[in-house]
């Protein structure tokens, strides 16, 4: 068995310097690549008798709007035959597109639109890159950092129009203030119903 160390040596013999980073965390091998090596490195990585990771896991986005490649693309992979994980992580602008993983993994379909969706992440080469879980006419982007708690428009259906109406948010009850120490350290003011408990 292929240990994670060596594992790593040997997709680094192989790409070298097309590897920005590459390190053990959580258990798993985490590899970064640049968007234009994407495609090649996660080929390589199904189909090399040492990986074998022919098991697509997962894709998701996350955002840094304080970096100035603002979102990642983090790709997870499985080799049931060697009983190994590996992270593959793409970095990226606001405005260019990663290579779709599409034709490696007929599987990432969903997912790209779904990265696409929450985060606004543009992928080349998929074949259906549009909404997945919002609306078609939603605006913007709900999982960035920047996209307001509240949204910009509310969507319910009218009884008396029947039919889907959207408006602008409007908040129905002003904002509270939530207590938010943990249960065990208490509070330091009464709660109504703990008088006893606090006089003791």
């Amino acid at each position: 068995m292929t240990t994670l160390t060596e594992l790593s040596d040997h997709v680094a013999a192989r790409f070298g310097d097309k590897l920005i980073a590459r390190d053990i965390t959580f258990g798993d091998l985490t590899v970064t690549v640049d968007a234009d090596d994407l495609v090649e490195v996660v080929t390589f990585l199904r189909d090399d008798e040492r990986c074998l990771f022919s098991c697509f896991i997962d894709l998701c986005g996350v955002d840094y709007p304080n970096r100035l490649e603002r979102f990642e693309v983090v790709t997870h992979l499985l080799s049931p035959r060697h009983n190994t994980r590996i992270r593959v992580k793409v970095s990226t602008r606001e405005d260019d597109p990663v290579p779709s993983l599409y034709g490696v993994y007929p599987g990432v379909d969903w997912f790209e639109r779904e990265a696409y969706d929450l985060y606004g992440i543009l992928f080349t080469g998929h074949p259906d890159l549009r909404r997945i879980l919002t609306d078609y006419g939603f605006e913007g982007h709900p999982l960035r950092k920047d996209f307001p708690m509240t949204g910009f428009v509310e969507v319910h259906y009218d009884e008396h129009l029947k039919q889907v109406v959207y408006e602008p948010v409007e908040l129905r009850q002003e904002m509270r203030s939530f207590d938010f120490l943990s249960p065990w350290e208490g509070t330091d003011y009464v709660l109504p119903g703990d008088e006893k408990a606090k006089a003791n």
